[in-house]
């Protein structure tokens, strides 16, 4: 009976494990497909404030203004500048499956978040002349063509939210010619 009762528990215990792995996977509605509804790629676009009653995404926090890009990366690179605001703020990059490759804080790049987001492929025909420039700028590698840009900037008094959102709305996420 003990033997029974140990089996199952390790049975059950790998079903649980394959189970909350296979998730990302097997969901319909990930967070690229509920934006992608919502907006154009290679935009960047405010959310509007999350509400008890209604969010854009799941558990967004209600304490930061949140903005976010649709990126496709098929026809040329993107360039996305973000000016830091008074308290914090932050870009974040993840695939169109949810998986985080990269993120920068305004404490670690200054006034102004500026990079490049390119594929391999394209950051390999970059001529030899732009790498000596690649110094002045970030060049992110993208490990998929399709992905999301998020934008948070901390709002530490209700009153600076308005304030906020128009520092925001000068971010910007658009390919390079």
């Amino acid at each position: 009976m003990l033997l029974f009762v140990a089996f199952a528990v390790v049975l059950g215990a790998i079903a649980h494990i394959v189970s909350i792995l296979a998730m990302p996977a097997l969901a319909e509605r990930n967070a690229y497909a509920r934006l992608s509804e919502r907006m154009d790629s290679n935009v960047l676009t405010l959310l509007p404030d999350p509400s008890p009653q209604e969010q854009v995404l799941p558990m967004m926090d209600p304490a930061f203004v949140s903005a976010v890009c649709l990126y496709d990366l098929s026809e040329a690179p993107l360039k996305v500048r973000v000016p830091a605001t008074a308290d914090y703020t932050s870009v974040s990059f993840y695939t169109a499956e949810g998986l985080a490759f990269y993120a920068l804080s305004d404490q670690a790049a200054g006034k102004v978040i500026e990079l490049d987001l390119m594929t391999a492929s394209q950051k390999a025909a970059l001529p030899e002349d732009e790498e000596i420039t690649a110094a002045d700028r970030l060049v992110i590698e993208s490990p998929a063509l399709e992905g999301i840009v998020a934008v948070r900037a901390f709002v530490r008094e209700r009153g600076t939210r308005a304030f906020v959102r128009r520092q925001l709305e000068a971010a910007t996420c658009t390919l390079s010619n």
